[in-house]
């Protein structure tokens, strides 16, 4: 049983990375696109890299105890990744405030509805905002267990219908984006990314 809970945690330690890394990108062609320097879009990008690394302290947490009697404990835990990332950064030194702040309150929504503080509009850091709408589209367009990847298509679908939740300035340029021709290799890093979530899940539903 040890041995199943180590390859479940490295598989989504596997996952977590392809997420993060997939946000970073996104994160740079947005920042680019709202006309900032390369220096600027780069820290957007680590900000990207960085902010569910908050979850990798959680998994430490929980990874012994999976039980489906814990999942509601287990969301308790999750809602506090956000500030927990922003305390490993603090604490490992060497990251900029923009960094910083874009990982704490990446989950604010721009109606207020979103935690840890329940920030609105232009309170919400510049960085979590722009992280915000990369986040939700990375998640929509990856495998879940429990869904299948939607296409590009269908996210901007889904994202427009909850379009409440992000800055609307950025959110137009981020359309602008996707649909643009240097989103091609985000469009390939996407089927990669999946392709191989779609091999961990088959290995992870075989009959031993």
């Amino acid at each position: 049983m040890g041995d199943l809970r180590q390859a479940d945690f490295k598989d989504e330690y596997e996952d977590l990375c392809d997420h993060c890394l997939l946000v970073a990108n996104v994160a740079y062609l947005l920042a680019e696109q709202m006309g900032h320097s390369q220096e600027e879009c780069m820290e957007y990008a680590r900000a990207g890299m960085a902010h569910d690394i908050g979850k990798l302290e959680i998994a430490n947490i929980i990874r012994d105890r999976r039980t489906d009697i814990l999942k509601i404990e287990e969301m308790k835990y999750i809602r506090n990744h956000p500030q927990l990332g922003y305390s490993l950064l603090y604490w490992e030194g060497g990251f900029s405030q923009i960094v910083m702040d874009s990982v704490r309150f990446h989950h604010e929504n721009y109606d207020g509805t979103g935690y840890p503080e329940n920030l609105v509009g232009e309170a919400i850091p510049y960085g979590a905002r722009i992280i915000r709408i990369c986040d939700v589209f990375s998640a929509l367009v990856s495998e879940r267990p429990y869904r299948p990847a939607y296409d590009k298509e269908m996210a901007m679908e889904l994202m427009i219908s909850e379009v409440k939740h992000f800055d609307m300035r950025m959110f137009l340029q981020f359309l602008s984006v996707v649909h643009s021709v240097k989103f091609d290799e985000i469009d390939r890093m996407i089927k990669i990314t999946n392709r191989k979530g779609y091999i961990r899940l088959k290995r992870k539903n075989l009959i031993l």
